[in-house]
């Protein structure tokens, strides 16, 4: 009895002692495996913030770049409108200028947290203001149609040192950050590593954590028991163990996400490079000033010379005047016709379109491109349009054909072979009719068509090209609603295709016939002229043509009377105006006069035209540009005369010949 009773109190003892061994195993153990979930979950935050550090340095570099990519693309867009004028390039200007605006405030707020790199954007910031400021010059110029100022601005702020300190604190940004991506790339692959052997201490862990409860609660609970609790817990730890790999590819994969988009914004800034190299347009505005400063010197050089000369023969030799007052004209001119070359190019020179037959236009003008190109290359007339015509300035293609002539001839080396040729061209959305100068010289690379129409740019050694001439094309075509297209192959020739719209049938037979008529008609009467004119000797000059015409002339040399000699006058045939006036423009006197005089006819006599917005004041009304000659000036009446209205026209006639037979009638009661 005693014996089975110390047995049963030295298993009881013995089951205590298993009962306390086991739940001190299971203490430490508990312990041990809160200790590793303390270091795992340490382990993962640690790497969750490195994480976070790599893409924070990411999206600043990405922002950077951006950035300097909506840089490059609102001053390409910007040298676009400053050439070309279209409103479209202003747009985007104006865009890619708010989008990089964005980006800066997106940086700003990114650094702030580094002392460093908030400072380097803070420059950025004060300097992108200052650059703001020039390029907005030059496109407030381009939007009120100024192109030389507008391109003289742009070169301005192209050459500016403010554009390297930009570039270099843009590098200097994504230098310091890339410094520091590297620092946390290692932190991160250490807080990685460091995961990872938590991670296995914790597999461990529970693998022997397994093995000892196993061991340690064998004799409380029946062996199926424990296998399916070690089975279960084993499965719960490869669970989270999945759970974590499946965390960790996830950011593997949005790291991977994030390189792919930095390298995509590398491209779009090679690209955007690109586009800006080709804006670089001002580089010789120096060479064009001194050249027209050269010219002009020239020109007067002839014009003083020769007067001065006349004047000491004028009494003693007057045909050696006459030749002297000759050069002096030639040279006036010249010096005419360059003014009228740089407005054209500038877009300051209204185009005065009319209704022209192409091939007839060509025709004609084929002698004169034979004797500028030369015997040696030989011109093919290949004109396929004939029963098409387009409205443009007639002396504005022939200049633009003549240029691309020249361009062939320098091409072909003085001989070879030069095809014009003219066709409806199909591939147009609407009615468009194609020139093509087709030659078979050396043609040009790649890289040369792209900046054949870059102002100033040439090929030719220097002393033999200005660079305007493509450029003077390309100008031609936009003002009258056309394109330029170049095919060229090295070695084998270049041809260019001038597109230009096709007039209406209706429109071009019914305005051919009444030109016709208005030029070979002869003026039946004289008319009653206002002269408006502030220059007192241009006024004097102009009253003096008038009359040397044939016609009735009243000078007026200031606009503000001239609504007072119309009602003194009792209305004229032709209000003849300068547009440039002191207190009132031309157009703003027409306006006044035609409130009370509506069937007023208007010539206007101008210099300089101005913009797209002072040409649209000028209406329906014809425009004479000084300096003028006789011819130009009758020819210019004539078509004034010609609009009149048949009505009007008639009742001044009768009156001036009622007059007349009443001044004849007074006249023999006289002689009586």
């Amino acid at each position: 009895m005693f014996e089975r009773d110390g047995d049963s109190e030295s298993e009881s003892r013995r089951e205590r002692v298993r009962f306390w061994l086991t739940v001190g195993v299971g203490t430490i153990l508990a312990g041990v495996v809160a200790a590793l979930v303390l270091l795992l979950m340490r382990a993962n935050d640690n790497y969750d913030r490195s994480l976070g550090y790599q893409a924070h340095s990411l999206e600043v570099i990405q922002q950077t770049r951006s950035l300097d990519a909506a840089l490059a693309r609102a001053e390409s867009a910007l040298g676009r409108f400053a050439v070309g004028l279209q409103k479209e390039d202003g747009r985007i200007y104006q865009q890619q200028w708010g989008l990089a605006q964005q980006y800066l405030a997106l940086l700003r707020r990114n650094v702030r947290d580094n002392p460093k790199q908030a400072e380097l954007v803070q420059q950025l910031t004060a300097e992108l203001a200052q650059r703001g400021t020039q390029l907005g010059d030059a496109a407030l110029s381009a939007n009120y149609r100024q192109t030389v100022a507008a391109i003289s601005k742009y070169n301005a702020a192209g050459h500016d040192p403010a554009l390297g300190r930009i570039d270099k604190l843009l590098t200097e940004l994504i230098r310091n950050e890339r410094a520091l991506l590297s620092e946390r790339n290692r932190i991160a692959a250490s807080d990685r590593a460091s995961l990872n052997q938590a991670i296995l201490l914790f597999s461990l862990l529970g693998a022997l954590a397994a093995v000892i409860a196993i061991a340690a609660s064998f004799s409380l609970v029946r062996a199926e028991s424990e296998r399916r609790m070690a089975r279960r817990e084993q499965l719960a730890e490869s669970d989270r163990a999945m759970l974590l790999e499946a965390a960790v590819e996830e950011r593997t994969a949005e790291l991977a996400k994030a390189n792919e988009a930095l390298r995509g914004e590398m491209v779009e800034r090679e690209a955007a490079e690109a586009q800006l190299r080709q804006a670089q347009k001002m580089e010789a505005v120096g060479q064009l000033t001194g050249g027209i400063a050269h010219d002009f010197n020239n020109m007067l050089a002839v014009v003083v010379g020769g007067l001065e000369l006349a004047q000491r023969w004028l009494s003693e030799a007057p045909d050696k005047a006459q030749r002297h007052l000759g050069n002096a004209l030639d040279g006036a001119n010249r010096a005419a016709d360059l003014t009228r070359r740089l407005l054209a190019f500038a877009r300051s020179e209204p185009a005065r379109p009319e209704f022209t037959p192409v091939d007839e236009c060509i025709a004609s003008f084929a002698e004169l491109i034979e004797r500028t190109i030369g015997d040696r290359i030989a011109l093919s007339l290949d004109l396929g349009a004939e029963e098409l015509a387009c409205r443009l300035d007639r002396q504005q293609f022939e200049n633009a054909l003549l240029n691309l002539a020249v361009n062939a001839r320098d091409a072909m080396d003085g001989h070879g072979t030069l095809v014009i040729r003219t066709l409806r061209d199909k591939r147009a959305e609407t009615a468009a009719l194609a020139v093509q100068v087709i030659d078979s010289g050396c043609g040009m690379a790649p890289e040369v068509i792209e900046r054949v129409f870059d102002p100033f740019y040439t090929t030719k050694p220097a002393g033999q090209g200005t660079g305007l001439g493509m450029t003077q094309v390309f100008a031609f075509c936009r003002q009258s609603g056309g394109e330029v297209q170049i095919a060229s192959t090295v070695g084998e020739g270049t041809s260019v295709a001038m597109l230009l719209p096709v007039a209406r049938p209706g429109e071009t037979a019914a305005a051919v016939a009444n030109g016709g008529k208005a030029l070979s008609s002869s003026p039946s009467h004289a008319l009653d002229i206002l002269v408006v004119e502030d220059d007192r000797r241009v006024l004097a000059a102009t009253v003096d043509a008038v009359e040397e015409l044939g016609h009735r002339a009243v000078a007026c040399n200031d606009p503000l009377k001239a609504e007072a000699l119309v009602a003194a006058n009792g209305g004229f045939d032709l209000i003849l105006s300068d547009v440039l006036m002191p207190e009132l423009t031309g157009p703003e006197m027409v306006e006044r006069l035609k409130a009370r005089w509506p069937d007023l006819s208007v010539l206007f006599v101008t210099g300089y035209a101005g913009d797209a917005s002072e040409i649209a004041s000028f209406g329906d009304h014809d425009v004479l540009r000084k300096p003028f000659t006789l011819a130009a000036l009758d020819q210019a009446i004539r078509r004034c005369r010609d609009v009149l209205a048949p009505e009007r026209a008639a009742t001044r006639q009768e009156a001036a010949d009622a007059s007349a037979a009443t001044l004849a009638r007074t006249a023999r009661t006289t002689s009586s």
